[in-house]
């Protein structure tokens, strides 16, 4: 009878947790990508409001407050 090769058994142990873990990050960056574009878009109108209403310090509301 042939003797089992433990190395070749943990190798595969080892890829396959490697895989698992793998899909696991992609997974949570899938759905953090997902939640984020919602996010990143209210924030963006977020933006455009500060810039329109020169809350950035560029505006003319802050340089007639600069005295």
């Amino acid at each position: 009878m042939a003797k089992p090769n433990y190395s070749f058994e943990k190798r595969q142990r080892e890829l396959a947790k490697k895989k698992k873990k793998e899909d696991k990050l992609k997974e949570k960056a899938e759905r953090k990508s997902a939640a984020g574009a919602g996010a990143e878009a209210a924030a963006a109108a977020d933006d455009d409001d500060a810039v329109a209403t020169g809350e950035d310090g560029s505006g003319p509301e802050a340089s007639g407050s600069a005295g």
